[in-house]
């Protein structure tokens, strides 16, 4: 026996309105889909890290990206008020990952790069959350404190999770913070 056929014609009201079931059904569908108008969270920016203005400091994170898929990190910071802050990434076994200097004007050299984290990529996010974490821009970044010690970044794609190990507070040698040479030509 062939299946039954619906005909649009039966289906749709006589009048050209939806019928209320119908509009119903497909205004739950829009919201379920573009989600209610809500306004945009916003960084905790009252609530940074406070770290000296000179200090080297340690930390161990962990990265979390789109898919759930977890790396463990660790991170060397060195925090100058005058000259800015040094930042090497590693893996667990000590493979540089990324090495970025912030300068204090703003700019962001990418010292080292790696094909896990791509110079871009280093600057735009890496960067950005390093600012916000160090206390160095004021911009809006998805950071929270989880404690005296801990903090939370969520973005899009990823979500990194930092504890502070160790803060040795005093000043920084300069060479760490010298910009890349041009290139020669």
């Amino acid at each position: 026996m062939p299946p039954a056929r619906i005909s649009m014609t039966t289906a749709a009201p006589r009048n050209g309105l939806l019928c209320g079931g119908c509009a119903a059904l497909l205004l739950g569908m829009s919201l379920g889909l573009t989600g209610c108008v809500t306004p945009p969270r916003t960084g905790l920016q009252e609530a940074r890290p406070d770290f000296p203005p000179e200090a080297l400091i340690t930390q161990r994170g962990v990265l979390t990206v789109f898919g759930g898929r977890q790396f463990p990190l660790n991170g060397y910071a060195a925090l100058s008020a005058e000259r800015g802050l040094r930042l090497v990434v590693t893996e667990n076994f000590g493979g540089v990952l990324a090495d970025v200097l912030l300068a204090t004007d703003g700019k962001t050299y990418v010292m080292r790069s790696s094909p896990a984290l791509q110079p871009r990529w280093i600057e735009r996010y890496l960067a950005a959350d390093a600012r916000w974490l160090f206390g160095l821009d004021r911009h809006p970044c998805p950071g929270e404190v989880l404690g005296p010690d801990r903090y939370r970044i969520k973005r899009r794609w990823y979500r990194l999770e930092v504890q502070t190990v160790s803060v040795v507070p005093g000043p920084q040698p300069p060479e760490s913070f010298h910009p890349p040479a041009p290139p020669a030509r």
